[in-house]
C-alpha cells in the first residue's frame, strides 16, 4: 500500500485576500511545504540534499485543480505521494483537505538538476526512500 505524507498548516491573515478567502498561490506553496517536510522527516532535508549531491529540484509542470475555497484560521492537511519516478524526474500527486474535505489537488513533475541547471539522474539515497510513497500499480 502507498504510503501518504502528511502536514498540516493553518490560515493565516497573511494567506488570505481581502475577501477572506486563501489567495489562490498559496495553496501551491503550502504544497511545496508538503514536499520539503516530505524530504524532512525521510531524513532529507532539501538544504542537505542540494549540499551532498550537489543539485535541485524544479518544477518544470504542474496541474492544479481549486475545488473549494478556505478561510482565515482553517486547518488544512497536505498530503503527498509519489506517482511516478524516470531517471531525473517525478511527478508527486498532492491533495489539500479541510475538515477531511478535499478542497485542491495538485500534480507536479520535478526535475533534478545539477549547480549549472543541467538534469542529472535522481539520487539512489532519494529513490529509496521515496519507495514506500510511490504509487503501486
Amino acid at each position: 500500500m502507498t504510503k501518504i505524507h502528511k502536514s498540516e498548516y493553518r490560515v493565516y491573515y497573511e494567506d488570505t485576500d481581502v475577501g477572506g478567502a486563501m489567495y489562490h498561490g498559496n495553496f501551491i506553496r503550502f504544497c511545496e511545504q508538503g514536499r520539503s517536510d516530505l524530504l524532512r522527516d525521510l531524513g532529507l532535508p532539501v538544504s542537505e540534499v542540494t549540499k551532498k549531491h550537489k543539485m535541485a529540484f524544479v518544477v518544470r509542470h504542474l496541474e492544479a485543480d481549486y475545488l473549494r475555497m478556505v478561510k482565515l484560521d482553517d486547518l488544512l492537511s497536505v498530503e503527498s505521494h509519489v506517482k511516478n519516478m524516470k531517471n531525473t524526474s517525478f511527478v508527486m500527486n498532492q491533495v489539500i483537505k479541510c475538515q477531511n474535505n478535499t478542497v485542491f489537488t495538485m500534480d507536479v513533475t520535478l526535475v533534478c538538476i545539477d549547480l549549472q541547471g543541467k538534469p542529472v539522474r535522481i539520487p539512489e539515497e532519494l529513490i529509496n526512500k521515496l519507495k514506500d510513497y510511490l504509487e503501486k500499480e
